[in-house]
């Protein structure tokens, strides 16, 4: 076992226990396990939330993109600053809906605003679903994480079990606040590591930055520009706009939690304000692969591009701490994920009627969920690729129905919000699998057109949501005779 190998066993340790020391004994209640006492300061909400931003997509994605593609990597940049913008309006809001009517999941404010349970159910499915590829992804990210780093298959295999092991651990016994206090330390982690790469990479490669960008403008200017191959304007534009309106619009479930767990509105639309420029960091991944295009062979695969990078520029002992970041980077994201499916499962799917026999549920769902997919990384890494080019694009198939139900009085009926989700998932899955040839289309985008056409024509047919249906299901809202958002 080599020095990184050793570095990266031990940090992944430390992330666990510190997780692990997020709370003395284990929670009796669901809510409090998932959403805490909804008393979470700023600060805290602020790394909870800024998680999304770090993962191992922005530690080995990102960079492998910026590889294969050039500036195109840069839409993750856009989608989140916008995306910051349309949750400063939306998060206060939902918070408030959330404490009002205790709230745990996504599917809980589906169910409640729209007065469907059925509808919450297939909200809950459909979360569940395509947040496993997701979960997939952290974990066999990990493990090639490890391997690039040591140099050794086996220790990426035993790496992912551990880590997977360590996850499933702290999340039981800590929930929402073990990841929390977790969080804090992945972010400085990860925000040390990219800025030695953002000083080393391109030092060893070309001699400094201003260099690193004179060189690629005589060599390769196509990657300074949207015209890679593949990933044109129509690329960029696409993909920043499906991502933009999932997460402008909080269609993620495992991302409900760090919102609902806040102490008001007002720390939220805080945060929202200055987390756009902590997610800038995101340029220094791209940038690495970029370095890359110069340092590295053009078969070279692009999700081994930061990792080789630092190798070549670092040595072992700061490689095996960068890698400790990215397994930091893994293990959040992934423990979110998790709860997110548990909730939806033990929450909204599985009629149980005791707080113990709920909080068991989702305690064995946390396990289920984490051994699929470790096993699917281990045995079919690429088992779930196709799938989780569906992650985004289908749950962004929630978009129209959530800005419904957020207004003051929601008009849109359950049975139009319903089949307007199906009809855009079905779509979905048949560009992504049928072999549409939609050049380079986002697939989620285009099939929020049939989405949005099916719930316009439902609600026509069948009219508008009245104003008594909310009394009449049992399920008024208090809130909207309120002429102004309380923000907390």
């Amino acid at each position: 076992m080599n020095t990184s190998m050793v570095i990266t066993v031990l940090g992944m340790v430390a992330i666990a226990a510190l997780g692990l020391s997020g709370r003395r004994r284990p929670s009796k209640q669901l809510g409090e396990w998932t959403v805490g006492h909804r008393n979470f300061s700023a600060a805290t909400s602020w790394f909870l939330q800024a998680g999304e931003f770090f993962t191992t997509f922005s530690f080995l994605g990102l960079a492998g993109l910026a590889f294969d593609g050039g500036v195109s990597a840069t839409y993750a940049i856009g989608y989140l600053a916008i995306s910051l913008v349309t949750m400063y309006w939306i998060g206060p809001r939902t918070w408030r809906l959330g404490r009002d009517h205790g709230y745990l999941t996504q599917a809980d404010f589906f169910a409640h605003r729209f007065g469907s349970p059925l509808l919450g159910k297939v909200v809950a499915v459909v979360g569940a679903v395509f947040l496993l590829p997701y979960l997939q992804l952290q974990i066999t990210g990990l493990g090639l994480i490890v391997q690039l780093a040591t140099g050794s298959h086996a220790g990426a295999n035993l790496s992912m079990v551990l880590a997977t092991v360590l996850t499933v651990g702290f999340v039981l016994w800590s929930g929402i606040r073990g990841i929390a206090r977790v969080a804090y330390l992945k972010d400085a982690l990860m925000v040390l590591a990219l800025l030695v790469l953002l000083v080393a990479v391109p030092v060893s490669v070309s001699g400094g930055l201003g260099h690193l960008f004179h060189t690629l403008q005589h060599t390769h200017p196509q990657l300074l520009t949207l015209h890679a191959p593949g990933y044109d304007a129509t690329w960029f534009t696409t993909s920043m706009l499906i991502s933009a309106i999932g997460s402008g619009l909080n269609t993620m479930p495992h991302l409900w939690p760090p919102v609902l767990s806040a102490r008001s509105g007002k720390a939220l639309r805080s945060n929202y304000v200055w987390l756009p420029l902590y997610q800038v960091a995101l340029g220094i991944p791209v940038i690495v692969g970029l370095a890359g295009v110069l340092a590295l062979a053009p078969g070279t695969s692009g999700k081994s591009v930061l990792l080789t990078m630092a190798a070549h520029s670092l040595p072992g002992w700061v490689v095996g701490l960068i890698a400790v970041a990215a397994a930091g980077a893994a293990m959040v994201p992934s423990a979110a994920i998790v709860m997110g499916i548990s909730t939806l499962v033990s929450h909204n799917l599985v009629p149980v009627r005791s707080e113990r026999a709920r909080l068991t549920t989702n305690h064995l769902t946390v396990v289920a969920a984490s051994a699929a997919a470790l096993v699917l990384g281990l045995t079919r890494p690429d088992l779930l690729t196709n799938l989780l080019l569906l992650t985004y694009g289908g749950l962004a198939q929630l978009a129209p129905a959530t800005v419904a139900a957020l207004a003051r009085r929601n008009r849109l009926g359950a049975t139009p919000a319903l089949l307007g989700i199906v009809t855009g998932v079905a779509c979905l899955t048949w560009l992504t699998f049928g072999g549409v040839d939609i050049g380079n289309w986002d697939p989620g985008l285009i099939s929020l057109a049939p989405n949005l056409a099916v719930t316009g024509v439902a609600t026509l047919v069948l009219g508008t949501r009245r104003d008594s249906a909310e009394a009449r299901a049992g399920t008024a809202a208090p809130e909207a005779a309120v002429p102004a958002p309380d923000l907390g």
